[in-house]
């Protein structure tokens, strides 16, 4: 047998390891992925589902406030029927925004600051927002990685042969990256 074609078959071996390799290392970070995705999915739908329950308890209380209810109530169902990293993103912010309006306007009334079921609320509430501001931390480093491995050679040419494409950040709203002004006079 000839040496040249014992190399040639020796390089293509390696070769074909490579590729299985990266495609392998590929897909697992795609995977995770879509897993760190999945558990911000679970978060927000927590959050969905007790929305409804701070809504109906506080609505008699804050007649004169129906306009922030509805807001959140539109805001609520926007963000369920998002699609998309991004557009999830804008939801979830404008979400955000009308959930500190209302919380902001049930200071105004001492008979729900009183009410234990609605601070129960707001705490479970200020809890999921936690756990979706860790979920979305994780998802973002996950997006980083897989990114990151997409775009570097070698893998980037196996990236490119089988469609592995750069995945979104769920990025917050540029007003809560500015730091709050605190004037203590």
């Amino acid at each position: 047998m000839d040496p040249i074609f014992i190399i040639l078959i020796i390089l293509l071996g390696f070769t074909l390891i490579f590729v299985i390799s990266t495609y392998n290392i590929l897909v697992r970070v795609r995977n995770q992925v879509r897993n760190a995705w999945s558990q911000i999915d679970v978060q927000l739908k927590r959050r969905y589902d007790l929305i409804p329950n701070l809504v109906e308890m506080v609505k008699d209380y804050m007649e004169y406030e129906q306009e922030t209810l509805q807001r959140v109530i539109e805001a609520r169902n926007q963000a369920i029927d998002a699609s998309g990293v991004k557009e999830q993103g804008a939801a979830e912010n404008m979400l955000t925004g009308a959930l500190r309006q209302l919380f902001a306007l049930v200071e105004n009334y001492p008979d729900l600051k009183a009410n234990q079921n609605v601070l129960s609320l707001q705490e479970e509430l200020t809890s999921t927002e936690n756990k979706i501001s860790f979920s979305r931390q994780h998802y973002n480093d996950m997006v980083m990685t897989f990114n990151t491995r997409i775009e570097q050679f070698p893998a980037n040419i196996i990236a490119g042969m089988f469609n592995f494409g750069q995945q979104d950040f769920f990025e917050i709203e540029s007003t809560e990256r500015e730091v709050p002004k605190v004037d203590l006079r």
